[in-house]
């Protein structure tokens, strides 16, 4: 199983935004640089079965921007788990959950992507930067454990 985990682009700032966190979009600058990344990624043949995203509003934004750049429209669905308190259980279980698929992409949030990063590959410490991506291929016998294959910069991924 290969499994994306991308986090969310640039958003507006917390402390300059009148709405609720969960409410919180991209800015213009992380649209295009997430359209940008999209491209990168479609590049790189990155074709998941499943775009799996948080339902805050920034984090639908960058899954809805990658799923129409990869024709996958009709395969995006929202999770709560992908919210807050994410880890490499709830990981999981939602790769159980999706047991026909061959690859998944997650898109969400910080600090959870890191820790479950590190979690899924023994323990290292990892820094996803906004509008990052990782690459986990999952042990066949275990979903929580895996070997990273890549983690791409933002920058990495718009060249």
């Amino acid at each position: 199983m290969k499994l994306y985990l991308l986090r969310h682009g640039i958003a507006a700032d917390r402390d300059e935004f009148d709405g609720g966190d969960a409410e919180r979009p991209l800015t213009s600058e992380g649209r295009k640089c997430i359209e940008r990344e999209a491209k990168g990624m479609e590049d790189l043949g990155v074709a998941p079965d499943r775009i799996i995203t948080s339902p805050l509003k920034r984090a639908k934004e960058t899954a809805k921007i990658v799923a129409e750049r990869l024709h996958l429209e009709d395969k995006l669905v929202e999770d709560d788990r992908l919210a807050g308190d994410f880890d490499a259980e709830c990981a999981a279980d939602i790769v159980r959950e999706n047991g026909n698929a061959q690859s998944l992409m997650f898109v969400g949030h910080e600090p959870d992507f890191s820790e479950t990063i590190g979690e899924l590959v023994g323990g290292a410490s990892i820094d996803l930067k906004k509008g990052g991506l990782a690459r986990i291929d999952l042990d066949a016998e275990s979903s929580t454990r895996g070997k990273l294959v890549w983690l791409l910069p933002p920058k990495a991924l718009m060249r």
